[in-house]
């Protein structure tokens, strides 16, 4: 898909805390973004994803794995050890 370029101002304090919140999350700000209207369209669109996050036990699920993946306490497993390949 083609790319374009958006030009947006917002606050100093704004910019500052999505620069410190990409590099902690080793992403960069434009995913951010992309990520955040991604999700504004798909809510406004009646996407399906919806459901799935209403769900409080995959929520659930998924803000665990995020903590455990962020304080390093994550178990990595290779693919044959999860798939039996």
């Amino acid at each position: 898909m083609s790319k374009a370029r958006l030009n947006i101002s917002m606050d100093d304090d704004l910019v500052d805390f999505i620069k410190i919140y990409a590099r902690e999350n080793r992403t960069t700000a434009a995913e951010i973004f992309t990520q955040f209207i991604l999700s504004l369209k798909r809510r406004s669109q009646g996407d399906p994803m919806d459901i799935i996050f209403a769900n409080p036990d995959f929520l659930q699920a998924l803000m665990d794995t995020q903590a455990r993946l962020k304080n390093g306490t994550a178990q990595w497993h290779s693919f044959d050890e999860v798939f039996g390949a």
